[in-house]
């Protein structure tokens, strides 16, 4: 199925944000994934933030592998660089994109599939050389477009629609990213809009590898009783920090999380789901701490959202190989390419 592009039908007049651009300018074509989806959450998600933050379309680069989560790039952004790799591959292009236009906004869009099986590879170096980017996972533990197998994330015991439980250890990307040094993880939930627009804005705002794991619940495979991450599952088990909405597949049910308490909300279904506060002595900047904390909640069953672990000081890429200040497309061939002299002369200081 192709994308199409939005109709553009001016029924009010929009706000603009700081360079004099609507939200419809962060906007790409129409969504072909299925109705409910929790990726297309994502999208506005994306779309929210980028038009807060005031971002130029033209400076953004966005990228995707393969997968039902790499079609999200195209519905946002219209007016960005765009670059579609094969399976598993987003990461080193990235960094490729970064290393030779430090200057742009570099988006990565990829799913539990792409990044965390044949992909895992390229998300590792990725991280420990800090490729100053913002790296989403969408991630609904099943293999969507291919009918719903298990991904590398579904934890132990989740069923499938089919009925059958896994029985493999899963990988946990927020664990997997803090035991290697990453400088920026959160986590984030699809079907919340309030929360997730937040961590992405510090995630873009963030001076190095920006991972987010959003939890965006597959509604065709994975979304049904059994599921860890099912859209139910999610809001019962979720712990955060910060005021949200809860934004159910079919029907919106809001509610504001007092703070340093618990609040029960009840869903259109009669369904009731708790929510929690992170502990008050939870220090975002202690990388021991923050994983230590993921690896206990994730065997209470419980899911931390939020921004995690945040590290400021680290150097990027470029400062980790002395590129130049100047974005390397904006140097003269000469530069580039001193000629054989020079690579002799470069050559001889080896001997």
């Amino acid at each position: 199925m192709t994308s199409i592009s939005k109709p553009r039908i001016p029924l009010a007049t929009l706000p603009a944000n700081e360079i004099g651009l609507t939200v419809r300018d962060y906007e790409g074509a129409m969504s072909t994934l299925c109705a409910g989806c929790g990726h297309d959450s994502v999208t506005a998600a994306l779309v929210r933030s980028l038009f807060e933050l005031s971002i130029p379309p033209h400076r953004i680069v966005k990228m995707s592998g393969i997968g039902c989560s790499s079609k999200t790039p195209t519905y946002f952004a219209s007016g960005a660089h765009g670059f579609n790799s094969v399976h598993g591959r987003m990461a080193p292009i990235a960094a490729g994109a970064n290393a030779a236009n430090r200057s742009s906004i570099h988006i990565g869009i990829s799913g539990d599939g792409d990044s965390l099986s044949i992909g895992a590879g390229h998300l590792v170096h990725a991280i420990r050389r800090n490729v100053r980017m913002l790296y989403v996972i969408e991630n609904n533990g099943v293999y969507g477009l291919t009918k719903g197998q298990f991904s590398a994330s579904a934890d132990v015991g989740s069923t499938a629609k089919h009925g059958e439980a896994n029985e493999v250890a899963p990988i946990d990307p927020v664990q997997l990213a803090l035991s290697l040094g990453a400088t920026f993880v959160a986590r984030g939930f699809s079907g919340d809009k309030a929360q997730l627009v937040p961590i992405l804005k510090a995630a873009l705002e963030h001076r190095g590898f920006a991972l987010v794991d959003v939890i965006s619940p597959c509604v065709q495979f994975n979304n049904h009783v059994g599921s860890t991450k099912s859209y139910h599952y999610v809001r019962d088990h979720e712990l955060k920090e910060i005021e949200q909405d809860f934004v159910p597949p079919m029907r919106e049910t809001a509610a504001r999380l007092p703070h340093g308490g618990t609040i029960v909300v009840t869903l259109p279904d009669g369904g009731r789901i708790r929510f929690g506060t992170l502990p008050e002595e939870y220090d975002p900047r202690d990388r021991g701490a923050a994983l230590h904390y993921a690896a206990q909640a994730q065997q209470r069953g419980e899911i931390p959202t939020g921004v995690l672990f945040v590290d400021e000081g680290t150097r990027d890429i470029h400062e980790l190989n002395s590129t130049p200040d100047e974005p390397l497309i904006s140097l003269p061939f000469e530069a580039l390419c001193p000629g054989a002299d020079a690579l002799a002369r470069f050559q001889d200081g080896f001997q």
